[in-house]
């Protein structure tokens, strides 16, 4: 499946619409874990999504809640799929780690009420269409819209989302295609790249070049703090800290956006540079339990970098491969391939005890991860060149 996401300018009547829409669904959400939470501490009894949706047509006829009428029952009804796999999930959780609390002493990984502060979000897959500037979802009819790329016909739904900052947007959800691009059979060395991914560098290639880490959130640490601060000083409920909130949510916009477009144009980059693109395998969750590199690792967004990386490989042809998450990929001289016993993180430099060749840490470790990706494309079949 892909997707893609568009701005979306509704009127004043369809933003009226969305908000109750919204807030339907999110009612719907809630409502439903007070029901399955309910049944399971009284009555230790698992009430499915199934269940549910046959209690929305009884809720629609009642007086309480038959408001719910004016609203997309197909967008109500995936509300409670979701609940139903966050359920799911949660009970996976219990039985690996049953004696785990969170912070407000309930079970780790219960599903969490969702709140009206938070982004929003609806899903609509009967009767929606697009064209060139709007699209439509039932109840509702056009909104206009900027399509700012060509989109293919084979449209499946649409999840129309509001963000903190109170814009509306639109994912364009397309149907799988049958004919994917075939993945290339023969590949020449030379465009075969190996990439390290650190903190100092955000990349390091196997071509000796090296990427800068632009650093987003460190650049806007003083700005954001400012803005942080005055939040903190105003009386919650009150219209100031609704402005003041406004202000730190359009902050962080920012730093999403300008990570989402570094990060965008760097993977299409090296997707059109290279054949085979080979990457260390990285336990992000793991790295960010050190609290001194904690926030660097989630600044600089490592995980966000390689999906792009990979989906788009696939949509291109190309090779995209992960190594050994155990390979020493710093500590190994690729010239010699003899180990060193020891390598902190402090040195940069250093040099082969066997060869005496100097070596940049981080384009030596790329260099070792295009040679592993090297041996792992001929395993699977690839025939790889010299030119």
């Amino acid at each position: 499946m892909k997707s893609i996401k568009v701005r979306i300018y509704p009127n004043k009547e369809q933003i009226h619409f969305l908000n109750g829409q919204f807030g339907a669904v999110r009612m719907i959400y809630n409502k439903g874990i007070a029901i399955i939470s309910n049944r399971y501490k009284k009555h230790n009894e698992r009430v499915s999504a199934f269940t549910l949706k046959k209690l929305l047509p009884i809720a629609k006829k009642s007086r309480k809640y038959h408001w719910l009428k004016l609203y997309d029952s197909l967008a109500l009804q995936e509300s409670l799929r979701n609940l139903d796999k966050a359920f799911k999930d949660f009970y996976k959780i219990q039985k690996k780690y049953p004696k785990i609390k969170n912070k407000k002493g309930k079970p780790y990984g219960f599903p969490r009420f969702k709140s009206r502060y938070d982004v929003q979000h609806s899903y609509h897959c009967s009767n929606v269409s697009y064209c060139e500037n709007s699209i439509k979802i039932p109840k509702l009819g056009n909104i206009k819209a900027k399509i700012h790329r060509n989109i293919p016909s084979d449209l499946s739904s649409i999840t129309i989302s509001r963000s903190l900052t109170g814009k509306y947007y639109a994912s364009l959800t397309l149907k799988p295609t049958e004919q994917e691009v075939p993945l290339l059979k023969k590949v020449s060395s030379s465009k075969v790249v190996g990439l390290d991914i650190g903190i100092s560098n955000l990349l390091a290639n196997s071509n000796h070049e090296t990427i800068d880490n632009p650093r987003f959130l460190k650049r806007a640490t003083r700005n954001l703090r400012r803005k942080q601060k005055q939040l903190s000083r105003k009386k919650k409920g009150t219209a100031s800290r609704n402005k003041a909130r406004l202000l730190v949510a359009k902050c962080h916009e920012k730093i999403s956006n300008a990570r989402n477009h570094f990060q965008h144009t760097l993977s299409k980059t090296i997707i059109d540079e290279s054949q085979a693109v080979i990457v260390e395998t990285l336990k992000v969750k793991n790295m960010l339990k050190n609290k001194k590199l904690a926030k660097h690792i989630s600044d600089a967004s490592w995980s966000m970098l390689l999906e792009k990386i990979a989906y788009k490989a696939k949509q291109a042809g190309k090779h995209f491969k992960k190594i050994n998450q155990w390979y020493a990929s710093s500590k190994t001289c690729h010239k010699c391939q003899s180990l060193i016993a020891k390598l902190t993180l402090d040195i940069r430099k250093w040099q082969c005890t066997n060869c005496d060749a100097t070596h940049d840490r981080d384009i030596n470790a790329a260099i070792n991860i295009k040679l592993e990706g090297l041996k792992l494309l001929i395993t699977d079949g690839i025939a790889v060149t010299a030119s």
